[in-house]
């Protein structure tokens, strides 16, 4: 098959070099690109669909605002365990096998939670949930884990390009998840959202057999922990669970207290929600390129996108100390800002993990992608546990308010911390601005 070029070098191997300059993209390239793009659209309108409406379905079938934060919650818990395992073993799976068997599993599990309305109200209503996000979570564990090391291993010299150009898709799912899940909600009932989105998701599963290459590399006897010995790497991981935590508490608590405070229905929740995943959207793609071609940059994005994003969270609120009135308007501008520094934050981080993982003597193979994709993704996972159910308890006891700024707090923190390392710490291992600025110009944005 065409799409199936052979990638079966070894890790250690490095192309021959060549006098002339290699082409934008190979075929490979773009066909792998469209299908991460595919992966991360129709995971993230899947994902993204329960904000607007779910809350407000499952305290009809009993479930408080704790037990809500929990049922989003353990998603994240599963996908922590699953990103860990996945990205351990990636090679002994097959990085192909995983993506495929990851997007199988969440279409299914996305069919079966728009059943859940036909069952009792209480206990068993609750205790299903629990059970098909959890095995949800773990489809998605693998989808997003391969994919992650998929994308570096077949763009090694762009990664946060590459990753900032998916995160438009990304942005795409999560822009149109909640209008188009607040939509039919609000149209058909409960069950077509994910009836319709599951189906799609399920169409995505013959597109990459056919569409992926297969990837083929040598296990590698390294480890998560020594990936965390690294103070660096433990402070960007810090770095990532505060943003997750930020965003899973938007996604579980800002439905209710806009319907509440603002008399919003559902469906113009879903596009109070653009306010985070618009900026993000256009922003990546910018921020990926040029942390790429300026490298010695990326540490100070994470840092004043950390700044940006705790601001955006005191606002949010605004916190009650300011003794700010809450505006509808100031309320969306703050998503505004919160989404534009969280991808100053995010992109690079992925980069600067496999960084300071080849400093520490890894393998460049997909092993080792494999290893920091999964622990980007655990991270990740771990925030998104946190937000949804420190936030809501924090919004059950005292209110939305002080919440927000408990979020923006521990964002705060981890910008501090990653300032005072640099300061501390300055990478040497990176070129200043001022020798990246004289760059050739004429370098091709992507290489093989």
């Amino acid at each position: 098959m065409d799409s199936q070029v052979d990638l079966q070098q070894t890790d250690n191997s490095k192309p021959a070099e060549s006098t002339d300059h290699p082409p934008r993209m190979t075929r490979q390239q773009t066909l792998t690109l469209i299908s991460m793009a595919s992966v991360n659209f129709s995971s993230m309108i899947c994902y993204s669909i329960l904000g607007p409406f779910f809350p407000n379905e499952a305290v009809k079938k009993g479930a408080s605002q704790t037990v809500i934060g929990l049922i989003f919650g353990c998603y994240a818990v599963c996908n922590f365990i699953g990103s860990l395992i996945m990205g351990k073993y990636i090679v002994q799976i097959g990085a192909k096998f995983m993506l495929v068997m990851g997007l199988f599993v969440s279409s299914g599990c996305t069919i079966l939670f728009g059943l859940l309305n036909r069952v009792p109200a209480g206990p068993i209503f609750i205790t299903l949930c629990f059970v098909v996000r959890s095995i949800d979570a773990l489809g998605f564990a693998a989808a997003a884990t391969s994919s992650f090391a998929i994308t570096a291993k077949i763009f090694p010299n762009n990664v946060a390009t590459v990753l900032g150009s998916l995160e438009i898709f990304t942005g795409l799912g999560l822009i149109l998840g909640p209008p188009v899940g607040g939509w039919f909600y609000q149209s058909f009932g409960y069950e077509v959202p994910f009836m319709f989105l599951g189906c799609f998701l399920l169409i995505m599963v013959p597109f990459n057999i056919f569409v992926l290459p297969n990837i083929d590399s040598n296990p590698s006897k390294d480890s998560f922990f020594r990936l965390l010995t690294n103070v660096k790497i433990v402070l960007i991981c810090y770095v990532i669970f505060t943003q997750s935590a930020g965003l899973g508490f938007v996604d579980v608590s800002l439905s209710l207290f806009a319907m509440e405070r603002f008399n919003l229905s559902s469906g113009y929740v879903g596009f109070i929600i653009l306010g985070v995943s618009l900026p993000y959207c256009l922003a990546s793609p910018l921020i990926g390129y040029f942390t790429d071609k300026y490298p010695s940059t990326r540490s100070w994005f994470m840092v004043i996108g950390g700044v940006a994003t705790a601001i955006g969270f005191l606002m949010l609120g605004p916190v009650p100390f300011l003794h700010i009135p809450s505006n509808l308007w100031l309320l969306i501008i703050m998503l505004g800002l919160i989404g534009f520094s969280l991808s100053m934050t995010i992109i690079p981080t992925l980069s600067e993990i496999i960084t300071c993982a080849n400093e520490q003597g890894y393998e460049e193979g997909l092993s080792t992608l494999g290893m920091v994709s999964g622990l980007f993704d655990a991270f990740w996972s771990i925030g998104m546990f946190y937000g949804p159910i420190v936030g809501g308890l924090i919004t059950q006891h005292l209110s939305f308010e002080w919440a927000a700024a408990v979020q923006g707090g521990l964002v705060l923190l981890g910008a501090l911390f990653l300032a005072v390392y640099y300061l501390c710490h300055p990478p040497q291992h990176q070129r200043s601005v001022r020798e990246d600025l004289r760059t050739d110009e004429n370098t091709p944005l992507l290489t093989e």
